[in-house]
């Protein structure tokens, strides 16, 4: 439930939601196929097998196929603004409401409360980096958003990671670092 009460606090701040439709219908097959394939990766072990199965499976995945479609339709329309968060939030209603009755049997805080806020942090903080990229006019700053763009997904899979490997405190510390970017789009109001 959190996703859906994030989005409607995105839009609410912020009137172009553009695409709506497109993102519940596209999240909507995301979260069928999903279901009949199943993981891509298959899950357990530990190290970078268990990283790997978080960002592709749990955490990344399902925030940036809905970015990079979404930043494909931009460049094909040939149109620079877009609201890359209320895009991929919506697509993560669908998505995130499947995952949540498959998880539910697990018991699991870690996938029922921290995977949607790391979700939540990656759209708002991809949507973010994104646009200070864009509006950049150094090629040093562009270099260092970009940098942090590349890594705020790492930093994502790697708190799954090391909650689950119970490595709480790095588990805490790499969930802030993803945070950050979340907070300070609302600091910056974009």
């Amino acid at each position: 439930m959190w996703v859906p009460l994030f989005y409607g606090f995105c839009r609410s701040l912020n009137e172009s939601g553009r695409g709506s439709i497109f993102a519940l219908l596209f999240g909507s097959i995301t979260a069928v196929i999903q279901f009949l394939l199943g993981d891509i990766i298959t899950p357990g072990g530990f190290g970078f097998s268990l990283w790997l199965y978080g960002f592709i499976d749990i955490v990344c995945m399902p925030v940036l196929l809905p970015v990079i479609l979404y930043a494909l339709y931009l460049v094909l329309r040939r149109s620079g603004e877009g609201d890359f968060t209320s895009f991929v939030l919506f697509w993560l209603i669908p998505v995130g409401a499947f995952r949540a009755l498959s998880w539910s049997a697990q018991n699991d805080p870690l996938l029922l409360v921290a995977v949607p806020l790391l979700w939540t942090a990656l759209a708002a903080g991809i949507s973010f980096l994104i646009y200070l990229l864009m509006e950049s006019y150094s090629k040093i700053t562009k270099i260092g958003y970009l940098l942090c763009l590349l890594l705020l997904p790492v930093f994502g899979a790697l708190t799954y990671w090391a909650f689950f490997s119970q490595k709480t405190f790095l588990g805490f510390l790499f969930f802030v670092v993803t945070q950050v970017p979340l907070g300070l789009s609302f600091v910056f109001k974009r």
